[in-house]
């Protein structure tokens, strides 16, 4: 299984001179808690960071800092970890859960930005696979029991 069948391809995105307040306006109006923050906003856009409605919270409102003070680019991570679209989904999970990290832009084999993997929507997917493995063994349950009759 690869990265690119389970990623989302609907990134919100943002440039790093967007404000906070800009960043928390698209959390909201889009109902997702991260951004992924690009130098432009252009068909090239490549990932340089990524802010989470965390990062608001940690690293701006419990230190009751002003949010004009700054801006996305002063509270992004200073090393974006990616993961390439054709790699394997496997590997991805390990490489979230060894760096406590719960969203990965997906990128394509030129930096290009095309999605995001989270542990959000892979438990949805996985979560509606397991509603499908109930319903077969139910059905054979059933199965058997008629036959039985």
């Amino acid at each position: 299984m690869l990265v690119g069948e389970f990623c989302i391809r609907d990134v919100i995105i943002a440039e790093r001179l967007a404000s906070i307040v800009e960043i928390a306006q698209l959390m909201r109006d889009y109902h997702v808690g991260d951004i992924v923050i690009v130098d432009n906003d252009g068909p090239d856009r490549k990932p340089v960071g990524i802010v989470t409605d965390r990062d608001i919270v940690l690293e701006l409102i419990a230190k009751e800092l002003p949010l004009d003070s700054v801006s996305v680019g002063d509270i992004m991570g200073p090393e974006l970890i990616t993961v390439d679209e054709n790699s394997d989904l496997w590997e991805a999970l390990q490489t979230m859960r060894g760096k406590g990290i719960r969203r990965l832009p997906v990128v394509d084999r030129n930096g290009k930005l095309v999605g995001i993997l989270s542990t959000d929507d892979l438990l949805e997917t996985l979560a509606d696979q397991l509603q499908d493995l109930v319903i077969l063994i139910r059905k054979e349950q059933r199965h058997e029991e008629q036959i039985r009759k």
